[in-house]
């Protein structure tokens, strides 16, 4: 699935927050309905078996008899292709968000070839059968094999690794993962094979689409693993395959270099996502524009992470994920540049988005209410994002009840309503979206804060996530955020459509009373 990623390190965001945040968008000629479900313990499954793949995997023999966690997931509403849980976060406050797909070459894949499913040929006992052999773990599975069991961000790291060792994948994957310290970034490479790097705390990382990491310690992944770790065998993958490319090697290895993609696909759908992203967030650094550029929409170098001019915010976030290059020449709703230019680049906000997942681990909080998981549906370039706390038992309906039919009483059709209206009046209604976001996370905002305090002042000499009474009242401060959530959104598609309506083109002038 094509996706955009943006990972903030703790000593750069806002409040001292490590934020992870990733759009899951559908692929090209679909649009994926998404649910905010909880899962329980009792709700996991033991026997997992992959609809793509047809891989099945013991879960208690995997895991050696470790229980599974309560977490809160973003589950596919008509599961066709299997759960596709993508994002959330588990019972001690470690968060997951899988996966980002990204490109690698040739030359790693000749190497590591991606364990894809074969069907069965033929008939068993005839001449030429072939039984049918499971392919890799994907996106679709991710989330569910490995985030009730962690315990902190490396923990995912490691036990996601391992089921690549292992099982192998059908497709190359960048996951990230979190807790109140880290955040953690893992990438695969070729069908066995995986790095991850730690994200440092003053930086920010952009990812979209494109295997990322620029820099990686070898030395420090086989040796203390304070910041980088890799698959068992990965030296001597690269030496025998004779995948580094560095003419000089006075330098940190580079990853991308060596196990990357350099084609000109990635200079229309990938690498402008990540020069918008970091143009805004660094607008002082460099030049971005002109012939004066340092860092193009096309340019292959643009920096894996880097430390952001001022703190990033939770807006800060849900603006780049909605971003249509705005204020530049490839802005499909701006007035600059032409009908080639505005249409050049793939948008980060784009018609199939599907969920946008922010995980938000709060350190100046306790444990219980410590995690918030701001959740978008559909198209983010007219839609909103509000927070919910993950420690609950259960999630508002209005999030929660998405199916196939098309209704205004859920969350996720109401925005791919809206959505379809204001994309063709764009003009006309994009004060009254602007105005929609900035209410609806005011009032999510407000109720966040007045939440904590009301389990400050509880008391409680239990602050971990098992205390019922301090989830009981998330509930209801999740619920107030929905309930509020569905007036505006309501309000909002009122607006626009009358808006829209009142431009149609069989309309005329003349009152008929």
């Amino acid at each position: 699935m094509s996706c955009t990623t943006i990972l903030v390190g703790k000593n750069v965001s806002y409040d001292g927050s490590t934020i992870i945040a990733r759009n899951e968008d559908s692929a090209d000629g679909e649009f994926t309905a998404k649910r905010f479900v909880v899962v329980h313990p009792d709700e996991q499954p033991r026997q997992y078996t992959s609809v793509i793949s047809h891989l099945s995997i013991d879960l208690d023999e995997e895991y050696s008899g470790l229980q599974p966690m309560r977490y809160t997931a973003m589950p596919d509403a008509v599961q066709k292709q299997g759960i596709w849980a993508e994002a959330g976060v588990n019972a001690e406050n470690v968060a997951m968000s899988a996966t980002e797909t990204i490109t690698s070459n040739e030359r790693v894949l000749g190497a590591d070839p991606l364990v894809e499913y074969a069907p069965a040929v033929g008939h068993q006992g005839e001449q030429g059968y072939h039984a049918e052999v499971p392919g890799g773990i994907g996106e679709e599975d991710m989330v569910t094999l490995v985030l009730p069991y962690i315990h902190s961000a490396k923990d995912g790291v490691r036990r996601l690794g391992a089921l690549l060792e292992r099982y192998g994948t059908y497709e190359m994957n960048g996951v990230a993962f979190s807790d109140v310290d880290e955040i953690w970034w893992l990438e695969t490479v070729g069908g066995h094979h995986w790095i991850a790097k730690r994200v440092p705390d003053e930086a920010y990382v952009t990812m979209p689409n494109q295997l990322g990491i620029d820099e990686f310690d070898i030395e420090d992944a086989f040796g203390e693993q304070e910041s980088h770790l890799c698959s068992d065998d990965l030296r001597e993958f690269i030496e025998s395959n004779h995948l580094d490319l560095a003419v000089e090697h006075e330098s940190l290895f580079n990853p991308r270099d060596a196990f990357g993609s350099h084609s000109d696909s990635d200079h229309v759908y990938n690498t402008p996502r990540a020069w918008f992203m970091q143009r805004y967030l660094n607008p002082y650094d460099e030049v971005w524009d002109g012939p004066d550029a340092v860092h193009t929409p096309m340019s292959d170098d643009i920096p894996w992470g880097r430390q952001p001019e001022r703190k990033i915010t939770i807006e800060d976030i849900r603006y780049l994920l909605a971003s249509h290059y705005q204020g530049t020449l490839y802005d499909p709703y701006g007035t600059q540049g032409d009908e080639r230019t505005r249409g050049m680049f793939r948008p980060i906000g784009i018609n199939r988005n599907s969920q946008l997942a922010v995980l938000q681990i709060r350190p100046d909080q306790p444990e219980s209410c410590r995690s918030l998981q701001w959740i978008a549906y559909g198209s983010n370039a007219f839609n909103t994002l509000v927070p919910f706390f993950s420690n609950v038992d259960g999630t508002p309906e209005y999030l929660e009840s998405t199916g196939a039919r098309v209704t205004t009483e859920n969350f996720y059709w109401a925005n791919r309503i809206i959505a379809g209206l204001c994309d063709h009046s764009y003009a006309g209604t994009a004060n009254a979206v602007e105005s929609y976001r900035q209410k609806t996370g005011a009032q999510g905002h407000r109720i966040v804060a007045a939440t904590d305090e009301q389990v400050a002042r509880l008391g409680a000499s239990d602050t971990s996530t098992a205390n019922g009474e301090v989830r009981g009242i998330l509930e209801a401060a999740n619920q107030a955020i929905a309930e509020e959530l569905k007036k505006e959104t309501d309000a909002l598609l009122n607006g626009v459509l009358f808006t829209v309506s009142m431009g149609m083109r069989n309309g005329f002038r003349m009152s008929d009373n």
